[in-house]
């Protein structure tokens, strides 16, 4: 029986042969480049996208919430996104499937300052709240009010856009939702103002895959999704074992990414990357999907094959 990544690189090694032409993919990011993509640039600059037959397009996003829309409209290959996003996403009628997970830890968390009045998610009845992709956060700080208390009326929610822990510091809002734990509390730490992050999954919300690939339902079938994905897998596997070239690799020709705060969440983020892209755990989407059915934010659920697949 071929395994998975058997199968990848057999795809692979087709596509990229003298006779097959270099196939375009074009990847919207979710965010400004940062180390959660880490992967995806040092598969770019080792070459195994090239090696795989593939002209892959990195491009981040005017507006975080546009990457999936811009897959379902037909006008990009691939998003970079989030689980619950997806979940809530299809359950609109988007025709968006999970075919592969960049970060398979959670990174979302809710965060206030370390030195500032909130002590306790009890705390910000009637506080403001800031948040950067509707539809998902509100729904995850949701079930983490609920927990304390609270309900999502009893906070004033802010679109923040990407400025989560400036705001936050700005004293704009008094905590923030979907700060990532890797990146906006190591940010918080070095200007002087640190944070406090309280765990979605400790407070009521299940593990999930924060940072997924979403293509177009009716793309799945593409053998160059197979190609990239096994690129990809190469991609972290250079990373994990050789975290320092990785680094390097990764601020090549991006002199404004080396800084103290991205090196801070490369190290933080390594351990949580995907270490086999391709591979899907059925049961933490059947998980979630049940949580947001059991909160009355989704109605009849697709089944998860119908929009998370593991490619072969």
């Amino acid at each position: 029986m071929r395994t998975p990544v058997l199968a990848a690189a057999l795809v692979a090694a087709t596509l990229s042969s003298p006779a097959a032409a270099q196939q375009k993919l074009t990847v919207m990011l979710d965010w400004f480049v940062n180390p959660d993509h880490g992967p995806l640039y040092v598969a770019q600059e080792r070459g195994y996208f090239a090696e795989a037959g593939l002209e892959v397009e990195l491009i981040p996003p005017a507006d975080p919430n546009d990457p999936p829309k811009l897959v379902a409209a037909g006008k990009a290959d691939l998003a970079v996104s989030y689980q619950p996003q997806l979940h809530l996403q299809v359950a609109e009628g988007l025709p968006l499937v999970r075919v592969g997970t960049l970060v398979a830890t959670p990174l979302n968390s809710l965060v206030v300052l370390k030195d500032g009045p909130i002590d306790s998610i009890a705390d910000l009845a009637g506080k403001k709240v800031g948040f950067s992709v509707g539809g998902f956060e509100d729904a995850l700080l949701g079930a983490m009010l609920e927990k304390h208390g609270l309900a999502l009326d009893d906070v004033e929610l802010i679109n923040v856009n990407f400025s989560l822990s400036p705001s936050l510091m700005a004293g704009q809002v008094d905590a923030v939702i979907g700060a990532f734990r890797n990146f906006e509390l190591n940010q918080m730490d070095i200007e002087g103002r640190p944070g406090r992050a309280f765990y979605l999954e400790e407070e009521g919300v299940p593990a999930y895959d924060e940072l997924i690939l979403v293509a177009n339902r009716d793309n799945t079938d593409d053998l160059h999704l197979q190609a990239f994905l096994g690129a990809l897998e190469r991609g972290v596997q250079y990373m994990i074992n050789h975290p320092d070239e990785g680094w390097n690799l990764f601020i090549n020709g991006r002199d404004e990414l080396d800084d103290e705060l991205n090196r801070r969440a490369w190290r933080d983020t390594l351990p949580r990357f995907a270490l086999r892209p391709a591979a899907l755990d059925q049961g933490r989407y059947e998980r979630f999907a049940a949580f947001l059915e059991n909160r009355g934010l989704v109605k009849d659920m697709p089944p998860v094959e119908s929009y998370a697949r593991e490619l072969k």
